[in-house]
């Protein structure tokens, strides 16, 4: 229960990868970390796969302060968050306040619109590799790996790798704290 008292969000909207929102999320709690499901708006939205995903909380109620941390989950639903100013400023501050913020496959076109990418490593899903070198990011071909306060994963068969490099750097910033 390393993560015990740490609110953590994991964001979402309609097809959300399935597996990269869930397992996080349980890992995390796993952990003893309050997890949140944070959309756009409260109503219930389905995965790539079908599974059901309820937000408990709006993405513009989120207070930065507040949280220890932020999940970004791939599949379609990136393409969607990113065009909401609300998501691109809350992504941008927590990484402004240093905040640990996990980025798994197609995730990192949300961290693109954030402007947090340029001169950092990433990783990600072959389909936004283009993105990411061209908004100044340098590409790496593995399955995770950390670049400072962003923790990066590529595709759904490397979410153990995710998972263990998230918490991993979560555990170490609430050392910090």
């Amino acid at each position: 229960m390393r993560l015990r008292k740490k609110r953590i969000a994991i964001l979402c909207a309609e097809g959300v990868e399935d597996l990269e929102f869930h397992v996080p999320f349980m890992r995390l709690e796993e952990e003893g970390a309050e997890v949140i499901a944070a959309g756009l708006t409260l109503k219930p939205v389905r995965g790539k796969g079908g599974l059901e995903v309820i937000p408990k909380v709006t993405i513009a109620s989120l207070a930065p302060r507040e949280l220890h941390g932020l999940v970004i989950p791939g599949g379609w639903a990136p393409d969607k968050l990113r065009r909401y100013e609300e998501v691109t400023h809350l992504v941008s501050a927590l990484h402004r306040d240093g905040k640990v913020i996990g980025i798994i496959c197609h995730g990192g076109l949300v961290a693109i619109s954030a402007g947090i990418v340029r001169g950092r490593r990433a990783t990600g899903s072959l389909g936004i590799r283009d993105d990411l070198v061209n908004a100044g990011a340098t590409w790496v071909d593995t399955p995770a790996l950390r670049d400072a306060n962003l923790v990066w994963g590529r595709v759904v068969a490397d979410i153990p790798a995710f998972c263990r490099e998230l918490v991993s750097a979560l555990v170490e910033k609430s050392k910090e704290e």
